[in-house]
């Protein structure tokens, strides 16, 4: 059996081995090498499914919990009735090398640091292949028709970190091109930072004026800007290709009104993270400002405020804007 860390440890909450790894395993392999991607799943991959008319990838927090958000969706789900019948769930697992020890996994098991897969970097081992890496293979494989022949949507959704890497992905995404005709979103729930497509941050007012660079110089970096991209990233299109990208596609931020505690001990406290708000309900709002500022007639992402829910992935995603994003049918702004 895996021995975990004592029950006195003193460690950030993530930075100790999880208490359950995903059964499933997905096989990723690019030029850079191969490696296998623990993920959960609501159906047997290995199988055809005629009957799947939509897919909801849900993505972990920083704990790597992803046991609790396959429960999660399958709540969100049943929450939906009718409208989540002929849905497959998946839940990938980004793993830590503590993970893998403790559980004693195969080291052909895809690991990274604490939290680096958040940002898309490159996996420790056994290749260094990107948490984005890993959501493009699951991409490719809904896509073949051979498999779901009826899919129609795929919703790729994520609550804090996850929220993070959803966003982060929806930036720079090269696997939902080879989507066809699937309605693919994006779903962003309380992240405590965005990407920036420029130098300027909010200022007084509800304005937005380029940052101090004085006193936080990384400010502008991935994950946070555009700059030092990640390695997935690094042969992307011009920054303003990217930021076209992105507004084309179908995203809705979902943010809880009461996530406004800027001491709250998840919360990114960088100096970047801090240049975008005091806690994540004024970063997102912020952002929306911000994203609409640059694209006053062509923003069609929607940004919706859940009010009195704080930082709650279950109380999130069990909202009635929450069910909508994950199980509604596609729908225009307001």
């Amino acid at each position: 059996m895996p021995e975990f860390l004592p029950q006195n440890d003193e460690r950030a909450p993530n930075e100790r081995p999880v208490a359950a790894t995903a059964p499933c395993r997905l096989a990723v392999e690019t030029a850079r090498g191969r490696g296998l991607a623990p993920f959960y799943a609501s159906c047997d991959w290995s199988a055809v499914h005629p009957g799947i008319r939509r897919a909801v990838i849900m993505i972990h927090g920083r704990l790597r919990n992803a046991d609790a958000y396959f429960q999660l969706a399958g709540q969100a789900r049943d929450a939906a009735g009718d409208a989540g019948r002929d849905t497959v769930l998946i839940a990938p697992q980004f793993l830590a090398a503590a993970d893998v020890a403790a559980h004693r996994l195969s080291p052909d098991t895809l690991h990274w640091d604490w939290t680096g897969w958040m940002g898309g970097d490159a996996a420790s081992g056994p290749a260094p292949l990107s948490s984005f890496d890993v959501l493009e293979a699951m991409l490719d494989v809904l896509a073949r028709r051979e498999r779901f022949p009826a899919l129609e949507a795929i919703v790729m959704a994520g609550h804090s970190g996850g929220g993070q890497v959803v966003q982060r992905y929806a930036v720079v995404a090269r696997g939902d091109d080879a989507l066809r005709d699937l309605d693919m979103r994006y779903v962003v729930v309380n992240p405590s930072s965005y990407v920036y497509f420029d130098r300027r941050r909010p200022a007084a007012q509800g304005g937005f004026a380029p940052c101090d660079t004085t006193r936080c110089p990384g400010f502008n970096d991935w994950k946070y800007g555009l700059e030092r991209l990640p390695a997935y990233a690094r042969q992307a299109a011009s920054p303003q290709a990217l930021e076209e990208a992105y507004v084309r596609r179908d995203v809705t931020v979902l943010l809880g009104g009461a996530d406004c505690d800027p001491a709250h001990p998840a919360l990114d406290t960088s100096c970047a993270a801090r240049a975008q708000g005091a806690h994540r309900l004024e970063r997102g709002l912020a952002y929306a400002r911000y994203m609409r500022l640059r694209h006053p007639a062509a923003f069609g992402h929607r940004t919706l405020v859940v009010d009195g829910v704080g930082h709650d992935g279950a109380g999130m995603f069990a909202s009635p804007e929450g069910v909508a994003a994950l199980f509604g049918g596609k729908r225009r702004a307001q």
